[in-house]
């Protein structure tokens, strides 16, 4: 009778097992692909300064919560400050980076704050972030370091922790136009231990900070549709004469080429004056009157296109403008937190960044200019610009006043295209200057008809 019994036995014993696998199976194979939903994971976001590191944390709420054990299911960031002090306090005991030698680096943990956002694949959630400090030992070095970070993945074990670098100045990273990634952490599951991560950047150079900042200052200038227009709009009408109130006739090339020069010259000394001045005194500027200041700057240009307001004085108003330029630029460096002689590179550098793209942008608009003056249809493309270009002023005035508007908008994204920008500026001072050697050599050969130099304004009519 054991023999029935232990078949039965046995066969129930693999029918069991093969429904345990089976099932399982089943259902996973007829998932559909979003049942499988990853985790979102932490990030943690460096800052490289010369005696200390900055980081920003970026953790999923609902993990947090589950490794710390304090409930942020009902927080808000209104009442993110009842459980402050125990937040930072967890911070602290699960951040520990240490030097060359184990020398333990200082802790300070500062803002917090709440908010929503979605990682790829994982859809929305909440996401607590924090700010931090970490300083060495006087001495130490920043650029080499053992960093001791578990403060989700050490209980939330499937959990990952990005960790990357923002800006790193003597590194050359000093723009936003991303992050280099570190390394990352997680658990080792053989050990079921969370292994120190090891950041190792390069030596880093006051040359390779200056050659970056050289770049951003081309890159701010470049993308920054406000200056360009300040200064083309102030450039429109150097080749004209002003009489009776009014653009008429011309003033020779080698007057426009004077004044051209004077009013580019002249908006440099200003922008560079109001940028060391800013930079290095560490003025506290509000950015909004500013940024309100160059827009109305702008429009000022605009209406002087049209009519002349200060004829034979726009090298002045170009360096009194300039003076509120440099003030806007000056914000750009003062968001870096650097050293005084990390500053004082990065203004030289920067600052040449901007010379070096403005004189660019200038000598690819002079042959336009000039020929644009000798044209029949000169009025009217001087007024469709001065135009568009005070429509501009006028939302960007109005925006930065807190009237948000889709002309600021505009004008603000037409600086996301400075390729096409370049290239049209490229081809019209070639054909330009090809209408010019053309002209000249029919004047060589014999009477050609040219246009009239000097033209009735629209404006006037």
């Amino acid at each position: 009778m054991t023999g029935p019994r232990n078949w039965l036995t046995a066969a129930l014993t693999r029918l069991v097992a093969g429904i345990a696998i089976v099932v399982p199976a089943a259902l996973l194979l007829g998932a559909s692909p979003a049942a499988a939903h990853p985790m979102p994971h932490s990030v943690v976001e460096l800052d490289v300064y010369q005696a200390s590191v900055s980081a920003r944390l970026e953790l999923p709420a609902d993990d947090f919560s589950r490794a710390s054990g304090i409930d942020l299911s009902d927080t808000t960031q209104a009442t993110l400050s009842k459980q402050a002090e125990a937040i930072r306090t967890y911070l602290g005991r699960h951040i520990d980076p240490t030097g060359t030698g184990g020398k333990a680096w200082q802790v300070n943990v500062g803002d917090l704050s709440l908010s929503s956002t979605e990682q790829t694949s994982t859809g929305p959630y909440r996401e607590l972030v924090a700010e931090a400090v970490l300083t060495p030992p006087a001495g130490t070095d920043v650029r080499h370091f053992t960093f001791d970070y578990d403060v989700i993945v050490h209980q939330v074990i499937t959990h990952t922790v990005l960790v990357t670098v923002h800006q790193d100045w003597a590194g050359g990273q000093v723009d936003d136009a991303g992050t280099t990634q570190v390394g990352t952490i997680r658990v080792d599951t053989r050990t079921m231990t969370v292994p120190a991560l090891k950041v190792d950047l390069d030596e880093g150079s006051a040359w390779r900070g200056f050659l970056a900042m050289v770049k951003l200052g081309g890159d701010h200038i470049l993308t920054g549709t406000d200056h360009l227009l300040f200064l083309l709009i102030l450039l429109l009408p150097a080749p004209l004469a002003a009489t009776a109130g009014r653009w008429s006739g011309l003033v020779g090339a080698r007057s426009a080429l004077g004044r051209i020069g004077r009013i580019t010259l002249a908006f440099t000394a200003g922008h560079s004056v109001a940028l060391a001045a800013t930079a290095l005194g560490h003025l506290d500027i509000p950015g909004r009157p500013v940024e309100a200041f160059i827009a109305l700057s702008i429009l000022i240009g605009a209406v002087h296109a049209i009519r002349p307001l200060f004829p034979g004085r726009e090298a002045l108003v170009a360096g009194l403008f300039g003076l509120g330029h440099g003030m806007a630029f000056s914000f750009v460096l003062a968001e870096m937190h650097l050293s005084t002689g990390q500053l004082v590179t990065s203004l030289l550098g920067f600052n040449l960044g901007i010379e070096l793209v403005q004189l660019l942008l200038v000598c690819l608009a002079l042959p336009s200019l000039l020929v644009l003056a000798r044209l029949r249809i000169q009025p009217v493309l001087r007024l469709a610009g001065a135009a568009l270009t005070g429509t501009a002023a006028l939302g960007w005035l109005a925006d930065r006043l807190g009237l948000p508007n889709p002309v600021a908008r505009a004008a603000d994204g037409a600086g996301s295209h400075t390729t096409a920008m370049l290239a049209t500026l490229a081809v019209t001072a070639l054909a330009a200057s090809a209408w010019t050697v053309t002209t000249r050599r029919h004047a060589r050969h014999g009477p050609a008809e040219t246009p009239t130099t000097a033209t009735a304004d629209p404006a006037t009519t």
